[in-house]
C-alpha cells in the first residue's frame, strides 16, 4: 500500500460515511471518508484516550496531535468548553472532515490547521499534548511528536499517549520516560495502554 491516513493528500477515492456515537456520557455525529483513520467507526484506542483524559491542573490550550475526522479532540473539546483545543493532522481530508464536525457538533472552542507532527503549531503554553500516534508513519515519526510535545508543554503540562502493546508500547513508555523523567500507566484495556507523562 503506497499510501496511508497520514498522506497529505489521499488519492483515493471519496466514499463518505456519516455515524453516531457517544464519547464522555456525549452524543457525536461524525462525517468520514476513505484516506482517513477507522473511518467507519471510532477505533477502541482513540475511545479509550479520550475517555481517559484528565484535564491537567494548569491553565493553557490542549492540543490533539494526528487528529484524523475529530473524535479525540471534539470529545475533549465538548468536555471542556473553556478551554481551547487545537487540532492538527497532516492529512488534508482528515483536517476538512475535523472542521465539519466541529460545525456539525456545534462546537467552538477549537483550532483546527495542518501540521507535520507539530512543526506548524506555534507557541509553547500547552497544559497537554494528547496523541493516537501514527504507528505506521514509523517510530521516528511517533518519537518526534513526543519530543515535540516535551517542547510546547509547560511546567505541569501533561503528554497522554495512547498505544498497544503490539505496536510498540514497551519503547513508547521508555522514550516517554527518558523525555520527562517520569511516565504513569491511566488504563490497559484489550492491550492497548494509556500513557502519561508530566513536565516538571
Amino acid at each position: 500500500m503506497s499510501e496511508h491516513y497520514y498522506s497529505k493528500k489521499p488519492s483515493v477515492k471519496s466514499d463518505p460515511k456519516e455515524w453516531k456515537t457517544v464519547i464522555r456520557d456525549k452524543g457525536f455525529r461524525f462525517k468520514t471518508d476513505a484516506g482517513v483513520f477507522s473511518k467507519g467507526e471510532l477505533d477502541f484506542g482513540s475511545r479509550l484516550l479520550a475517555e481517559s483524559f484528565q484535564l491537567p491542573r494548569v491553565e493553557g490550550d490542549l492540543l490533539d496531535v494526528g487528529c484524523g475526522y475529530g473524535p479525540i479532540g471534539l470529545s475533549i473539546a465538548a468536555s471542556f468548553p473553556d478551554r481551547n483545543v487545537h487540532m492538527v493532522d497532516v492529512n488534508e481530508r482528515a483536517l476538512a472532515l475535523a472542521k465539519g464536525n466541529a460545525e456539525l457538533n456545534g462546537i467552538a472552542n477549537v483550532n483546527i490547521y495542518p501540521s507535520d507532527a507539530l512543526s506548524a503549531v506555534s507557541g509553547d503554553r500547552f497544559a497537554a499534548v494528547i496523541t493516537n500516534p501514527p504507528i505506521r508513519a514509523g517510530k521516528e515519526t511517533v518519537f518526534t511528536i513526543y519530543q515535540g510535545a516535551y517542547s510546547k508543554l509547560i511546567p505541569g503540562g501533561e503528554l497522554w499517549v495512547v498505544i498497544q502493546k503490539k505496536q510498540g508500547a514497551p519503547s513508547t513508555s521508555s522514550k516517554m520516560e527518558e523525555l520527562f523523567g517520569n511516565v504513569e500507566t491511566v488504563a490497559k484495556n484489550k492491550g492497548y495502554f494509556i500513557f502519561k507523562s508530566k513536565k516538571h
